[in-house]
């Protein structure tokens, strides 16, 4: 009788390299880290010389919204108690990150980068709750379902740019003199100075809670892989089985 010959068949799965990030989004998202990272540092250090939070016009010690302990001095930008070099760093960077904002705006839209990577489609919408029980369990995307941002990265995407961001932006102009005197009616939109600067010191710590679960994800789902997407534009997915 006459053997049959064995197969041997090569179980491991096929590494292959798509484009995820353009150009444009790769720059725009370096410059925001930059511009993230010092405006952080100047806030906080703006924040030290009141650190009490209010809601309306008026901002005297005197039943405060919130007060918080002085943040150390090696979080703050710049390093020393100093409020006038804080707020120069603080609006220097703001004036980039919103150039940086409306540049990456431009690009998503001449690109359609928005309307094909960044809404999530109705099937999409409908598997919500499963990704998100997927993502508690930290199970990733594989193969051809990591091509594309899943529906919590998109959703989570979205609130951050068309939510937190424009947010953190219109309330900080709010604590504008220059601003104020052009649009008088910005502040009292928000009901009052002092509740726009308590709004922006919300938004900018559920920001700050964005980035430490997202670098949390970047580094479980595979950080070589995504710090070489972030830079380079390729990203490794696995593909069929050899």
């Amino acid at each position: 009788m006459t053997e049959r010959p064995i197969l041997h068949v090569d179980a491991k799965p096929r590494r292959i390299e798509i484009r995820r990030h353009s150009l444009a989004t790769r720059v725009t998202h370096w410059v925001n880290v930059v511009c993230l990272a010092i405006l952080l540092g100047s806030g906080l250090q703006i924040f030290n010389a009141h650190p009490a939070l209010y809601w309306g016009n008026i901002s005297t010690f005197a039943h405060p919204f919130l007060t918080l302990p002085d943040f150390p001095s090696w979080m703050t930008v710049p390093s020393y108690r100093d409020l006038g070099g804080g707020r120069m760093w603080h609006f220097f960077f703001a004036w980039v990150l919103v150039l940086n904002a409306t540049l990456y705006l431009i690009a998503t839209l001449r690109s359609r980068h928005l309307s094909r990577d960044l809404l999530p489609t109705l099937a999409e919408l409908k598997n919500t709750g499963h990704s998100l029980i997927e993502h508690a369990r930290l199970r990733f995307p594989k193969g051809n379902e990591a091509r594309r941002y899943n529906v919590i990265q998109l959703l989570t995407y979205l609130v951050v740019i068309f939510g937190l961001l424009p947010l953190i932006i219109l309330t900080g102009w709010c604590m504008s003199p220059y601003l104020n005197a052009i649009m008088p009616w910005l502040p009292a939109a928000f009901g009052g100075r002092q509740s726009a600067r308590t709004l922006h010191f919300i938004a900018a710590s559920g920001l700050v809670v964005f980035i430490f679960v997202h670098l949390a994800m970047v580094f479980l789902s595979g950080f070589a892989n995504n710090i070489r997407s972030m830079i380079t534009g390729r990203y490794e997915i696995e593909g069929e089985t050899r």
